[in-house]
């Protein structure tokens, strides 16, 4: 699963992942990183930090609703209710869940129609969405990753 490692909510929903007791391993990557972009290199990296992404073991790749449904099926005590969410029904109440939670999100400061820069190199451009531009070298130090 991809996460935005600047996300104060997301990294607390990283965290309660890693508490879980999972029957399918989650590994958790910062979004945009350089091993998330090595390990992933069609993938588009600047859609992850607009939306939850997981990828699975053999690629296939999930996104939003889908994406956050998989991984409460990794868990032991939530797959029940993945299962539940992954009805119609069930589907529409998980969509409203991450929409609240992107509703959250951009009123922290995403949202607010200015640019909004990572010290990963990831940029938010109002009109134009993510980009990325790697840290250089200033002054003769380079940044490493």
């Amino acid at each position: 699963m991809l996460y935005d490692a600047e996300c104060a909510l997301c990294t607390h929903l990283r965290d309660w992942l890693a508490r879980q007791p999972q029957l399918v391993p989650l590994e958790l990557l910062p979004a945009g990183s350089d091993e998330a972009r090595t390990r992933f290199p069609d993938l588009d990296h600047s859609a992850t930090f607009d939306e939850v992404t997981v990828i699975g073991d053999a690629g296939q790749v999930y996104r939003e609703t889908a994406a956050w449904i998989v991984v409460l099926w990794a868990l032991r005590e939530h797959r029940p209710l993945a299962h539940r969410l992954s009805t119609p029904a069930g589907a529409r109440l998980a969509r409203g869940a991450v929409l609240a939670a992107a509703w959250w999100r951009g009123g922290q400061g995403q949202g607010d129609g200015k640019p909004f820069r990572r010290v990963d190199g990831w940029a938010y451009e109002p009109g134009i969405g993510w980009i990325y531009d790697p840290p250089g070298c200033a002054g003769g130090v380079c940044t490493t990753g």
